[in-house]
């Protein structure tokens, strides 16, 4: 699976406006929607806190995936921000996160998310490509380090 075949270029926030888990959810939530990509920007932000109620997205080393599953999308959606001040998101490291990545599929396409949670996971392990992430000052430059990345 590739990401920028899911990720379009106006879903990526840099910087992320947000200071709270709740908002950084929130204003990717409503990126995804400003872009014309939910059903039902309600139920998708209600779908992904519940999720993060469950249990925090945030994985470790300064990043998040909040994700969900529900019927408000067509297929797999997915944003991206970074923050200019890390957020506090309950991380199991206990650290705050600066990189957030949001992912939303239909209820039904438990194949896709999953495939696109391992192809984040896998990305985010390459420490030098999470350090460049963290330093870019624009969505463009963002999502072209993306890009280039997925194509080595």
């Amino acid at each position: 699976m590739t990401l920028t075949k899911i990720l379009r270029q106006s879903c990526v926030k840099v910087p992320l406006e947000s200071k709270d888990k709740k908002s950084a959810i929130t204003e990717l939530v409503d990126l995804l929607d400003a872009n014309d990509l939910l059903i039902d920007k309600e139920a998708v932000l209600q779908t992904v806190l519940m999720r993060e109620q469950t249990r925090s997205t945030g994985i470790g080393s300064r990043i998040a995936v909040p994700h969900g599953k529900c019927k408000a999308v067509k297929e797999l959606v997915m944003s991206i921000g970074i923050t200019n001040e890390p957020i506090d998101f309950e991380s199991v490291d206990g650290n705050p996160v600066t990189i957030i990545i949001l992912l939303v599929s239909p209820a039904n396409e438990t194949g896709p998310h999953i495939q696109a949670l391992a192809k984040i996971s896998k990305l985010m392990l390459d420490s030098e490509f999470k350090q460049e992430l963290e330093k870019t000052t624009s969505s463009t430059e963002a999502y072209e380090l993306l890009c280039s990345r997925e194509k080595d």
